[in-house]
């Protein structure tokens, strides 16, 4: 049997040589799709590779009746109808590893961007200005950097906050404490984390109980003045309250890479506000990261449908 794999998404040339390589295998790589193409070309693909672009959901998977395993090319499924993958017997799975290093360093540069206002910086003096004086910032040796969520990306963060001379506490409810304790980061309740960082990161997945866990209630529980880094998930911030904590100076600063709605909309209350850095979406975004997470992608594509080995499981029930 001959098996259909979709990328109806621009990855590595990596992914799509090995896929091509491989007996049994026939590949469809047309690179970006719009929604009624994608409909069309996922009718008979047993498998798709996907990136955060292509929306994995109810619609398309009732579409793609042949269709066996997503391999997502990144960590992140909040793209994918995991209920309804699961309900059409379909596999999900990811590449957790890939870019957590692009995306720990990323996180860093953004915690040094917000501590010494560089992007405020270049922008005055692209303009013409001189004004050292308005951009005196602090040092991260000696401050608390809070973690929410310390798997494999927040641990890297938190390797390298120490390196900074950081004090690091973290909240993550589903560690083993013996990884944290191989961090030497100690893992506290979410109130204390609020209570205690100077910087607060966050690395958590969008349930029930973290959407929108960054409101006005949660901001009043925290450390005044703190700053607060954001390259995971937006819907993890109402950006409202955080806009209105920004403002008001309960919050000194945030760093911001990912937001509720992609791109922004042009009336988002957190555009424009100068004690805010945006990047758009770009934590994963090294050349060594896009390498990998779709060489990744690939070779866990490979060893499902042709070995039946499953691994990276987003959906495990539907193993059973």
């Amino acid at each position: 049997m001959s098996f259909h794999v979709l990328v109806p998404d621009h990855v590595h040339q990596s992914a799509i040589d090995i896929l091509r390589s491989q007996n049994g295998i026939r590949v469809s790589a047309p690179g970006k799709l719009d929604r009624a193409d994608l409909l069309d070309a996922v009718a008979d693909a047993h498998a798709l590779i996907i990136r955060s672009g292509v929306s994995a959901d109810a619609e398309l998977l009732a579409t793609a009746k042949e269709l066996r395993v997503i391999a997502r090319a990144g960590v992140g499924v909040d793209n994918v109808d995991l209920a309804a993958a699961t309900g059409r017997g379909v596999l999900v799975m990811n590449t957790p590893g890939g870019n957590t290093i692009s995306t720990a360093e990323y996180t860093l540069g953004l915690m040094l961007a917000l501590a010494r206002h560089i992007p405020q910086g270049h922008a005055s003096l692209a303009a013409g200005r001189w004004d050292r004086k308005l951009f005196g910032g602090i040092e991260l040796r000696g401050k608390t950097l809070g973690i929410i969520g310390l798997g494999r990306i927040g641990g890297a963060i938190a390797q390298r906050a120490q390196a900074f001379e950081m004090i690091v506490v973290a909240h993550d409810p589903y560690l083993p404490p013996e990884i944290a304790q191989d961090l030497a980061v100690p893992l506290l309740s979410l109130d204390a984390v609020y209570a205690q960082a100077d910087f607060l990161t966050l690395h958590a997945l969008i349930t029930d109980k973290t959407r929108g866990m960054i409101n006005a209630d949660s901001i009043a529980r925290m450390k005044e003045g703190l700053r607060i880094i954001n390259a995971a998930r937006g819907a993890l911030i109402n950006e409202a309250d955080l806009a209105d904590a920004l403002q008001s100076g309960r919050v000194a600063g945030a760093a911001l890479d990912v937001y509720a709605q992609e791109p922004p909309a042009p009336d988002n209350p957190l555009l424009g506000l100068p004690n805010v850095i945006h990047t758009p979406h770009l934590a994963a975004s090294t050349a060594d990261a896009q390498v990998t997470v779709a060489v990744e992608a690939a070779q866990l594509i490979v060893d499902y449908l042709l070995e039946g080995v499953a691994a990276n499981v987003c959906n495990p029930e539907i193993l059973s």
